[in-house]
């Protein structure tokens, strides 16, 4: 994991997490190598949805983020690794829509999380438009995951999460096109797609912070 100078890594997440965002949009088609890049709706046309990135802390220097795989009879992503979340109910904010959705699929108490910040808003190829909602979660927790929803729910240390080097840059197809993605190996799980690349977004503020500079993007 790349330094982000001194200090405890909570309180350097907290202001990797309060640096000016590196860009306006994150997007499926970042990495898309046929120039979709260009053609995505306008954000008002998305559907709007919000997750919860998750960090519990061990100590100031010890933390792991919450995922999960998702139940392999859901009819969509069914089987992959997510973040709690959902679409946004009417007139509901973000924040509110995360919090509910890790209750309603983790078990996650709204009261055990501090919402520290947002990372950029992220347009899926579903045409989602998700806010990634990053909450602080101290010592530990009593998860009761939806059978319904969720297959399991793991952890990842929140130092190889925000190891910029330990992504991969994959190729698959979607609609007869090929397509790049963000790869986040880690034990028997397969993190990538959106979830990946939400989380090499943390990973860039962190990478941006040690840096010293609020404009790269370390993509």
């Amino acid at each position: 994991m790349t330094d982000a100078g001194h200090g405890h890594i909570q309180d350097r997440l907290r202001a990797a997490l309060r640096l000016p965002p590196p860009r306006p949009l994150r997007s499926d088609r970042d990495l898309w190598p046929d120039g979709d890049g260009d053609s995505c709706p306008a954000p008002g046309r998305l559907r709007r949805a919000a997750v919860l990135i998750p960090i519990r802390w061990v100590d100031r220097d010890t933390g792991f983020v919450i995922l999960t795989k998702r139940a392999a009879d859901l009819p969509h992503h069914g089987g992959q690794v997510a973040f709690p979340g959902g679409s946004l109910e009417p007139g509901e904010e973000p924040v509110a829509a995360a919090l509910r959705e890790a209750e309603e699929e983790i078990g996650l108490d709204p009261s055990a999380v501090r919402v520290e910040g947002l990372l950029e808003p992220y347009h899926t190829v579903t045409d989602f438009l998700v806010a990634p909602v990053v909450g602080f979660v101290e010592g530990q927790v009593t998860l009761r995951p939806n059978p319904a929803e969720v297959a399991t729910v793991f952890e990842v240390p929140l130092r190889r999460i925000l190891d910029i080097r330990a992504y991969r840059r994959a190729e698959g197809k979607r609609d007869g096109r090929r397509r790049r993605f963000f790869v986040l190996p880690h034990e028997e799980f397969f993190i990538w797609g959106a979830t990946a690349h939400m989380l090499h977004g943390l990973a860039e503020r962190w990478q941006r912070l040690a840096h010293g500079d609020a404009t790269m993007t370390g993509s």
